[in-house]
């Protein structure tokens, strides 16, 4: 199969589409979860629910376009690794980027409120960026893993049952996307995060993305031809 005349900007636009999808599930999900009920755990399980099956959908259906990244902590750590050029990664992050903001305003347009609205719900101190540390870790550990293992096909089941689980026992509810937290900062619904508490949740995912990745170096050491991190490998790398 021939290669498209423009392959980076086709992964870049999968990587833009994918987190535009992916926000847009976790913001409408939330407007819609506080529509239907008042209870704050069914609200939250809702959420959960409707984020890991998207998620999984994604991951199976856009990873062998872009490796379906979604996330700039996976996109750097891929890059630090030298299995992504960095000019590439700058584009993967920012369509990640301005995918989520993009995702907010079309669930907020679904559900016709302003398209965007800087959110009022304050996250901050210690417990929730630890929350952030230890889900984006989990994460970036589980990411590494499957892949330095040849697992890379469990990916669209074992991510996001890691994300579904860290919904409910990180104290953060597991945003674990610094692109996901800035897309999240634009709606004042259920999923939101105020704007001045962004840089805190931000700088926990790149400390977890950290940890995560040196996990990974500790139980999975490379051995032999360097493995991309993707999930699964992009059609043009396999």
């Amino acid at each position: 199969m021939s290669e498209p005349t423009h392959p980076v900007l086709r992964r870049a636009t999968a990587e833009g589409i994918g987190t535009a999808t992916l926000v847009a599930t976790v913001v409408g999900s939330g407007i819609m979860a506080t529509r239907l009920s008042a209870d704050i755990g069914l609200q939250l399980l809702i959420n959960a629910l409707a984020t890991v099956a998207a998620l999984a959908v994604l991951i199976w259906s856009l990873g062998p376009v872009s490796g379906a990244h979604f996330n700039p902590a996976v996109t750097l750590v891929a890059a630090s690794r030298r299995e992504l050029a960095w000019a590439e990664a700058g584009l993967y992050v920012a369509a990640q980027v301005l995918g989520a903001v993009a995702g907010t305003v079309v669930a907020h347009l679904m559900y016709g409120l302003p398209a965007i609205t800087a959110s009022t719900h304050v996250r901050t101190g210690a417990g929730q960026w630890l929350g952030e540390v230890v889900a984006t870790a989990g994460l970036l550990s589980l990411i590494g893993a499957l892949t330095r293992t040849g697992n890379g096909r469990l990916g669209p089941a074992l991510v996001p049952a890691w994300i579904g689980a860290a919904y409910f026992f990180t104290s953060s509810t597991s945003f674990a996307n610094p692109a996901v937290t800035i897309g999240r900062s634009v709606t004042d619904s259920f999923s939101g995060i105020a704007p001045g508490s962004v840089l805190g949740f931000v700088a926990a995912q790149l400390v977890g993305a950290a940890l995560g990745a040196a996990l990974t170096e500790l139980f999975h050491p490379r051995t032999g031809i360097p493995e991309p991190l993707d999930l699964p490998a992009p059609v043009h790398e396999r």
